[in-house]
């Protein structure tokens, strides 16, 4: 199973750990406000029910008194109502005959005995608050108060603290998401910084400034770029300087290598033989120089101009005794490249495909906007899946070329395209071409005039 990626645990943590809160918070909350109102709502009924109480009381001082008038003269409003038990019988405001039987038997057993006597019930399915009050002997009177506005009001405050934990795990996922951008910030230059230098911009840094609290990470990778460029540095210039030297000595051997080979008629045949291979042993040998020293001024910025590359491709088509009708064009055909590493890159791919892919099949140029594609059709075995990731670097040939190989191959003529693509800001990747047979394609940027 993939593990989630850095910014997402983070964001996730940040949610997770304000939820917890909140819902903490919110628990907490509620049960204080709850414990709050239910003992301010019992006070306020008690005393109510204190008041009435001693207004029914004062009532039942006169000889032969009104019971249901009295009761009906208390001001208890909608959620209130008043029961008496005098002398045994039960007296209302309304004709309720089950309003009694709400009342607790062991609540009225208390009552009879002189306690003033509070307890909660349910009335109809509704909680509700029984104050009994003894008045006066054989008289009880009982309030039931209906607490079913603060059951509501519980009910909307649940509510509201549930949002207000969900809204807050919101935000923590949206704070954590900002936190993580933010702290992923700084890896993300590294990562940025070192793909340019991957794609050959060794100029590439990191300022300090910009985070003072990974300045030793800044200061670490600049060190380490910096190490690598002058390595660099130091194996481009070693084989700049090889190649050169080589060269004084090549052009002597190719010289004498000509006499040889201009004399073979007159020499017997093991002789012209070793001649002849002396001669192209000499001449790859010189092949591999120049690709070396190619290899080594790759690092120079490409000088651009706008460059006809459809003709400059039929013209390089010709010179290799290939139809001129295999190049075709989408879009403009001036772009702004330079023309002498266009030119290589164009020469590596004909010739590879001449010696390793029977030969090139097709040859186009498209462009969309600033970007410019190349594409060399072969009708050779392809690319092997294994060879693709390598097939790039110096001094590789695929396994399936190589049987078709004649030797003579340097196995820089791939590298070097990748590297004048890269000085164009592209790259160059190998496709499987539909029908058999492999698609190089080298992208360029910076194309349009």
């Amino acid at each position: 199973m993939r593990r989630a990626g850095l910014r997402v645990r983070v964001t996730a943590g940040f949610a997770a750990g304000t939820f917890a809160l909140s819902t903490l918070a919110a628990a907490v909350s509620y049960q204080i406000t709850r414990q709050s109102l239910v003992s301010q709502s019992e006070r306020t009924n008690v005393r109510a029910a204190v008041y009435d109480g001693t207004v029914v009381q004062a009532g039942l001082g006169v000889q032969r008194p009104d019971i249901i008038g009295l009761l009906r003269t208390l001001d208890t409003g909608e959620n209130r109502r008043a029961v008496l038990l005098h002398d045994g019988v039960w007296y209302a405001r309304s004709a309720d005959p089950a309003l009694a039987d709400t009342i607790p038997a062991a609540l009225r057993a208390q009552a009879a005995q002189g306690h003033a006597v509070v307890q909660r019930v349910r009335v109809d399915g509704v909680s509700s608050l029984v104050v009994a009050l003894p008045l006066d002997a054989g008289s009880v009177f009982y309030e039931i108060d209906s607490l079913a506005e603060l059951q509501r009001t519980l009910t909307l405050l649940r509510l509201v603290l549930s949002l207000v934990a969900l809204g807050t795990a919101l935000l923590g996922a949206l704070l954590g998401g900002y936190a993580s951008r933010y702290v992923l910030r700084p890896l993300i230059r590294v990562a940025d910084a070192a793909h340019q230098i991957a794609g050959g911009h060794s100029q590439a840094r990191l300022d300090p400034a910009n985070e003072p609290d990974l300045a030793r990470l800044t200061t670490s990778f600049n060190h380490m770029v910096d190490e690598l460029s002058a390595r660099n540095e130091r194996d481009r210039r070693f084989a700049a300087d090889v190649s050169h030297e080589l060269r004084s000595p090549l052009q002597t051997l190719a010289a004498a290598a000509s006499v040889l080979a201009r004399r073979r008629e007159h020499l017997d045949e093991r002789t012209a033989t070793a001649a002849g291979l002396v001669a192209d042993e000499v001449e790859r040998f010189q092949r591999l120089v120049d690709d070396l020293l190619e290899l080594a001024r790759s690092d120079r910025p490409a000088v651009r101009s706008p460059v006809d590359v459809a003709e400059l491709g039929r013209q390089l088509c010709r010179a290799r005794q290939l139809d001129g009708e295999i190049v075709s064009v989408t879009g403009d055909a001036t772009w702004t490249v330079d023309r002498k590493r266009v030119g290589r890159l164009l020469e590596n791919l004909l010739d590879n495909a001449a010696a390793y892919g029977g030969g090139a099949t097709a040859l186009r140029f498209s462009r969309l906007g600033d970007l410019g594609v190349i594409e060399v059709d072969d009708e050779g075995p392809g690319v092997s899946p294994e060879d693709k990731p390598v097939i790039f670097d110096r001094f590789v040939r695929g396994r399936s070329a190589t049987s078709r190989a004649n030797g003579a191959g340097t196995g820089l003529g791939l590298a070097l395209v990748a590297q004048h693509a890269a000085a164009h800001g592209g790259a160059a990747i190998v496709l499987d071409r539909p029908g058999g047979g492999a698609r190089f394609r080298a992208e360029l940027t910076g194309c349009a005039p």
